[in-house]
C-alpha cells in the first residue's frame, strides 16, 4: 500500500528486522513483532547463518562476520521476517563497492547486489563516522524494520525505516531517514567523482533498482547497517 508522506527535503530511513533462530537439521520457532499491532506469531526456519551465507554465494561480496552480525542482531531482537528478505548494507566497504545485498533467507538466494550511499556526515569515499543525532546527516548503524512505501515529494517512491536499536538508530523516523532512489548513486557518478554521492543519512540506492528494493522489502523486510 502506498501512502503520501509530506517529507521536507530530508531523507527518511526505515529499517526492518528479521528473526532467524536455527538449529542444524531442525526447525526453530521464531517470534515476531507485528508492524501494525505488536502481535506475536511464530514461523519455523531451518538454516543457520553459515548455510545461508554459503548457499547465497556471499563469499567475496560481504564478509562472513558481517552477515553473522546481521543474523545475530535479528535473533537478539526476537523478530521474524514474514517473507524472508534481509538487506545488509556493509558500510565498512568504500561507496564505490556494491555493498548492499538483499538475501532471501527462506530460499537462501541473493536477490540483489547494488550500490548504497552513506550520509554526508559520515565521510567521503568511506563511512567513518556514524550518528543517531538529528542534524548530523550521518548514517546510523544497526537493525531496522522496513515499513510502508511512501511517495516523497523530493525522491519519489521510497520506503519508511523504523530503527530498532535504542540510542543507535531509533531516531530514524524523526530524522526522516528513508530508503530512496538517487541519481548520485550510479556508476556514472563514480566515474566522474571517484565515489558515490552522499545523502543526509538515508541509505539511498540507484533509482533503477527502487522497484526491486520495494518489492523485496516493503512492509516486513529488515535492513541491517554495518560499520566499523
Amino acid at each position: 500500500m502506498t501512502v503520501r508522506f509530506g517529507l521536507l527535503s530530508l531523507c527518511l530511513v526505515v529499517s526492518a528486522a528479521v528473526l532467524f533462530s536455527a538449529a542444524s537439521g531442525s526447525a526453530a520457532a521464531v517470534s515476531t513483532l507485528s508492524a501494525s499491532d505488536g502481535a506475536v506469531s511464530t514461523t519455523a526456519h531451518t538454516a543457520d547463518p553459515d548455510v545461508v551465507y554459503d548457499d547465497a554465494g556471499l563469499s567475496g561480496i560481504i564478509a562472513r562476520e558481517v552477515f553473522e552480525a546481521a543474523y545475530e542482531s535479528v535473533a537478539a531482537h526476537g523478530l521474524e521476517l514474514t517473507h524472508g528478505t534481509l538487506a545488509i548494507a556493509d558500510m565498512s566497504q568504500p561507496s564505490t563497492a556494491q555493498r548492499l545485498v538483499l538475501v532471501d533467507l527462506k530460499s537462501r538466494e541473493l536477490l540483489l547486489r547494488t550500490w548504497v550511499a552513506h550520509g554526508s556526515g559520515s565521510g567521503g569515499l568511506m563511512a567513518e563516522r556514524f550518528s543517531n543525532r538529528n542534524g548530523s546527516h550521518a548514517t546510523s548503524l544497526g537493525l531496522y524494520r522496513v515499513g510502508s512505501q511512501i511517495v516523497s515529494p523530493k525522491h519519489g517512491a521510497a520506503l519508511l525505516l523504523h530503527g530498532l536499536d535504542k540510542g543507535l538508530n531509533d531516531l530514524a523516523r524523526p530524522r526522516e531517514v528513508i530508503i530512496h532512489g538517487a541519481d548520485y548513486v550510479s556508476k556514472k557518478f563514480i566515474a566522474r567523482t571517484g565515489r558515490l554521492g552522499r545523502s543526509w543519512g538515508c541509505p539511498a540506492v540507484p533509482r533503477a533498482q527502487m522497484t526491486r528494493v520495494i518489492a523485496a522489502l516493503e512492509g516486513d523486510g529488515l535492513l541491517y547497517v554495518y560499520g566499523t
